[in-house]
């Protein structure tokens, strides 16, 4: 994996760490099934009008939209609405990474270099020190919801690999015309009518500005400038390439939420999570003759060689 495109992808592990407490905030006023469909909606209806559709079967845009939009963010929001603090849902969440290197095994065949498997395996057990240590503040029903969710996001990375879109914005942007209407029917079958008409008849209030803030930013921030950088590295690398550095959001997520709630990391904390980020980056690192390459380097997909893929992932380039 080049230098540049692991810089990016530790750019989004910032940009979705902060965004744990940016949806704690939000979840404050928006009940979550309401939160994941408004937030969608505004990120559907100008996608709609002015963003060209990417040229890849319905079915595949209807998979990754189901898993990034619909399975992710229902579990998740759910989970944090029912207690699981936002440093401990950015933790649990990252159980995608594994779920995502296992499934991308299954379906696409991606065979795993020994570096990755002892650097996932490193940072996996990293990660359960940080959940052992934490589960204390949380009940277990919300952490499984967000192990749920976990799973979601690794259907989504799998089908983003599988979808083999030329545009990774385009595809970041029209997967999300998916989850608002089964967003939409939940919240009106779970929430009711009379809550959904209490959120937004007040959205506009002065109490409810750091909610809207909220809403911003992972609407514009986390969902744009995150899921399409994200998209473009997976379009370009392995998924057991490049989900590790999804381990390294709850790094973020922890130092954030004890900025903003006060959740204050001890020495179990920091320590596992500078195993994390060591883990994830040395894992990244590929031997020269059997890395694959991006889009637009030479050898890449725009360049004059064929690029190295792993076995069973060539349709992703179609």
């Amino acid at each position: 994996m080049l230098p540049r495109d692991r810089l990016l992808a530790v750019v989004v592990a910032v940009v979705w760490g902060l965004n744990f407490p940016a949806t704690a905030i939000a979840l404050e006023h928006f009940p979550p099934f309401l939160l994941a469909a408004v937030r969608f909606t505004l990120l559907a209806i100008p996608t709609v009008l002015f963003v060209p559709r990417p040229r890849i079967p319905f079915g595949r845009l209807l998979l990754v939209g189901l898993g990034l939009g619909v399975l992710q963010f229902a579990f998740l929001y759910l989970g944090m609405a029912a207690g699981l603090p936002s440093g401990l849902a950015s933790l649990v969440l990252q159980a995608s990474a594994p779920f995502t290197v296992v499934l991308a095994g299954v379906f696409l065949r991606e065979r795993l270099t020994r570096r990755q498997v002892i650097g996932v395996t490193i940072a996996v057990c990293a990660l359960a020190a940080i959940a052992v240590h934490r589960a204390q503040a949380a009940a277990l029903l919300p952490v499984v919801l967000a192990l749920c969710g976990a799973l979601g996001w690794a259907i989504g990375n799998v089908a983003t690999r599988r979808s083999g879109a030329s545009n990774p914005l385009h595809l970041t942007l029209w997967w999300s015309i998916v989850p608002p209407v089964p967003m939409a029917v939940l919240s009106f079958v779970v929430e009711g009518p009379d809550r959904i008409g209490q959120a937004l008849g007040t959205a506009f209030t002065r109490a409810a500005l750091p909610a809207d803030l909220g809403l911003l930013y992972i609407v514009l921030v986390a969902t744009l400038v995150g899921y399409g950088i994200w998209s473009r590295l997976m379009a370009a690398y392995p998924s057991s390439t490049v989900a590790p550095f999804s381990m390294l959001v709850p790094v973020v997520g922890v130092l954030a939420s004890w900025v903003a709630f006060g959740e204050v990391p001890d020495l179990v904390e920091v320590i596992a999570g500078v195993v994390v980020v060591a883990a994830v980056l040395w894992s990244s690192r590929q031997a020269r003759a059997g890395a694959a390459l991006p889009a637009g380097e030479p050898g890449g997909e725009f360049g004059d060689a064929v690029p190295v893929l792993s076995p069973g992932a060539g349709d992703a380039r179609r």
